[in-house]
C-alpha cells in the first residue's frame, strides 16, 4: 500500500512494473495497448503528459461552490487538498454529486439528514460526499503504470501526487488522448469497443436517468429512439443541471424530487 494522508483513510497502491497488464474491453482478442513505441518513450514520464495546472477546493467548499467551480473549468473530477500545504484530502467528481443530488446511496444522506431539501443540502461542506477512499499515483509512475491503475479502478482521472502526498499534477483520459493523436497503432476500434450498449429512450426523467447512470457505474448514457441515436447524456450534464438555476426554478417546496422528474434538461 501506498503511503497515505495522516488520517487513516484506505488508498490504493500504485501496480507495480511486473504486474499484469488488463485485458482492453470489448472482443479482447488484441489485448491493451502498450505505450512502449519510441514516441512515447520519449515522454515516459508522467508528469510530462500529465495536466500540471491543478485546481483544488479547500474542504470547507460548498458543495455548490464545487459545481459551479467544476462547471466553469468543464471539469468532472475535483481534487479536494490543503489549502496551505495542498496535501491530498479528498476527491470529488460528477458521479458523486449526481449520486447526491439525484440517487444513489448518497442520496440517503439528503434524504435523511436534509429531509430532501436541495436549498439546504447544496450549502453542505465537500467533504459530505467527496471520497476519502485516495487512488493516485507517483510522480515518478510510468504511463502504463498509471493507465493499468486507471483501468482496474474504472476511474477517468488520477491525481500525481510526491512522496508527502503533496498534489504536483493530474492525468485524464483526455490527456492520454491527446498523447496517442496521431500515433498509429494499427488496430480498430472494434478490438476495443463494448458492443453491449446500454441506452436509454429520449422520454426517460432525469430522476430515471440519474438512477441508470449512477446503478449502472456509467459516466454516459446514449440517449435513443425508434433505433437512432439522439444524443448523450453525461454525469456531468446531470451534475450543471442539477446546480443551476434551471433546476431551481422548477423547486417549488425544496424538494429534490420536483427538480428530476423532468424529462429534459
Amino acid at each position: 500500500m501506498s503511503k497515505g494522508p495522516t488520517t487513516g483513510k484506505e488508498v490504493t497502491r500504485i501496480p507495480q512494473k511486473n504486474d499484469r497488464m488488463p485485458v482492453a474491453p470489448g472482443s479482447g482478442d488484441r489485448g491493451p495497448l502498450q505505450f512502449d513505441s519510441r514516441h512515447a518513450k520519449r515522454a515516459s514520464d508522467v508528469v510530462g503528459v500529465a495536466s500540471p495546472d491543478v485546481v483544488t477546493v479547500p474542504p470547507t467548499t460548498t458543495i455548490m461552490s464545487a459545481i459551479k467551480t467544476m462547471t466553469f473549468y468543464g471539469f468532472s473530477r475535483l481534487p479536494v487538498a490543503d489549502p496551505g500545504t495542498k496535501r491530498l484530502i479528498g476527491f470529488v467528481t460528477s458521479v458523486d454529486v449526481v449520486a447526491f443530488l439525484g440517487g444513489g446511496l448518497r442520496h440517503n444522506l439528503l434524504r435523511e439528514k436534509y429531509a430532501g431539501n436541495i436549498f439546504t443540502a447544496i450549502n453542505a461542506d465537500i467533504t459530505e460526499i467527496m471520497s476519502t477512499r485516495l487512488t493516485y499515483a507517483s510522480d515518478k509512475a510510468s504511463l502504463n503504470d498509471v493507465l493499468k491503475l486507471m483501468y482496474e479502478k474504472n476511474v477517468g482521472g488520477l491525481p500525481i501526487v510526491c512522496e508527502d502526498i503533496r498534489l504536483k499534477a493530474i492525468i485524464t483520459e483526455e490527456d492520454f488522448v491527446r498523447f496517442c493523436r496521431g500515433l498509429e497503432t494499427g488496430l480498430c476500434v472494434e478490438a476495443f469497443m463494448n458492443p453491449h450498449v446500454v441506452t436509454a429512450p429520449a422520454q426517460t426523467t432525469i430522476e430515471k436517468m440519474t438512477r441508470m447512470i449512477i446503478q449502472k457505474g456509467f459516466r454516459r448514457m446514449p440517449v435513443v429512439q425508434d433505433g437512432v441515436l439522439m444524443g448523450m447524456v453525461t454525469a456531468s450534464d446531470i451534475m450543471k443541471y442539477l446546480g443551476s438555476g434551471d433546476a431551481f426554478e422548477k423547486v417549488a417546496t425544496g424538494d429534490i424530487g420536483e427538480a428530476v422528474s423532468y424529462t429534459h434538461l
